[in-house]
């Protein structure tokens, strides 16, 4: 198993929109595209952490429908960033629908922000996030733990 340099607790945001495309953002750090995700900040909780996460990225206010599930696997959720640095990250993963807002690239966290279709994701995807994307569509009522 490679160094780690740090563990942090994550979220990630499987936004749909009435046609059921999923929000992506293509992230400025590792030119991939990936779903809405951050870290949580001290004093914050899980939700309320997704709903900013969503906001500063993307523009968009959210309301979370149900937790997806708690993902913890160190082989897709090690992420290694491009000054080296080593993370595990157990993200909290939630789905949501869009209360308000006009989309738009609203952080220099992200190169453009877009809805997609899942059956026509882009292929430069980061890769825990194929994972999220399938329960999220799967339809279940109990959340995945992996």
């Amino acid at each position: 198993m490679k160094r780690i340099d740090e563990l942090r607790a994550g979220v990630a945001v499987i936004v749909l929109n009435e046609e059921n495309q999923v929000l992506l953002q293509k992230r400025a750090d590792v030119e991939l595209w990936g779903i809405p995700s951050g870290h949580i900040e001290i004093g914050e909780t899980v939700s309320n952490a997704a709903i900013r996460e969503v906001k500063e990225e993307t523009n968009l206010d959210i309301r979370i429908k149900k937790l997806i599930g708690v993902y913890s696997e160190p082989n897709s959720q090690v992420f290694t960033y491009p000054n080296g640095e080593v993370v595990h990250f157990i993200t909290t993963c939630f789905l949501a629908e869009v209360r308000c807002g006009e989309l738009r690239c609203n952080s220099d966290e992200s190169l453009e922000v877009r809805f997609f279709d899942p059956e026509n994701l882009p292929r430069n995807l980061l890769k825990m996030h194929p994972r999220w994307l399938k329960d999220a569509l799967a339809n279940r009522d109990q959340a995945f733990i992996r």
